[in-house]
């Protein structure tokens, strides 16, 4: 597997503004993550790993320290910029599936291209794909009600990946799932790691989800306590 680094994390800490204090959500972290890996940040609730993943994801930024993600500093993108580096490059799965419920399967996975410079039949083509990967061609025009929860966690996968990420960020993803439809999920989502070779990285405390990683990075209030590679990991089937 590739290890060129992707995500360059230095000195990163994040504070909150609690009362006329502070919280420290990430003190002093210092991490890498290589191409195509498949990393868990894994920790209990307030460990700091979804903050983590924010920054990591644009969506949040340092309070000091750097994190440099596809070789672009967070800490000095503008608004559009963090944007344009979340559309073109970064995939999210969430816990919740946070579907459109007045869009079918297919405008839903769509939704993720209409912010880029693409033809009708260039997304077409690229939501059948994507749709294809998590086996739901077949689902195309049912709306999200439709479907049942590890269905739906699939067309968020297709939505994340539709736009062919070099990262893809997964909070908690299987957290709304029974053990089977968790283990399909993985093993989708390895599945594209393996052939495709996307960066995937979990903020999660499930075992099922540690199962497959090939990394483990254990957090506890905002420190990395450990940092594993993991040998005997579950490969896609």
């Amino acid at each position: 597997m590739e290890q060129k680094s992707i995500i360059s994390i230095t000195n990163l800490t994040k504070e909150f503004p609690v009362g006329k204090g502070h919280f420290t959500a990430l003190d002093k972290v210092n991490i890498e993550f290589g191409v195509g890996e498949f990393a868990g940040l894994v920790g209990p609730s307030g460990s700091g790993k979804t903050t983590l993943l924010n920054i990591i994801g644009s969506l949040d930024t340092p309070t000091t320290g750097d994190a440099i993600v596809m070789g672009q500093s967070i800490s000095k993108l503008s608004h559009k910029q963090s944007a344009l580096l979340r559309n073109h490059h970064i995939g999210f799965i969430f816990q919740t599936f946070n579907l459109l419920p007045v869009y079918t399967v297919y405008e839903n996975v769509e939704f993720a291209l209409l912010l880029q410079n693409m033809s009708s039949g260039e997304r077409h083509k690229a939501v059948m794909e994507a749709l294809e990967w998590v086996g739901l061609t077949d689902k195309e025009k049912s709306k999200p009600s439709m479907l049942s929860g590890g269905e739906s966690q699939r067309v968020a996968i297709a939505r994340a990946m539709v736009k062919k990420p070099q990262i893809v960020l997964a909070d908690e993803p299987t957290a709304n799932l029974d053990s089977k439809n968790s283990h399909h999920i993985l093993q989708t989502m390895k599945k594209l790691n393996e052939e495709l070779k996307v960066t995937f990285i979990f903020a999660t405390h499930d075992e099922k989800v540690m199962m497959y990683l090939n990394r483990v990075v254990n957090l506890a209030d905002g420190r990395i306590v450990s940092d594993e590679r993991v040998m005997n990991h579950v490969k896609a089937q």
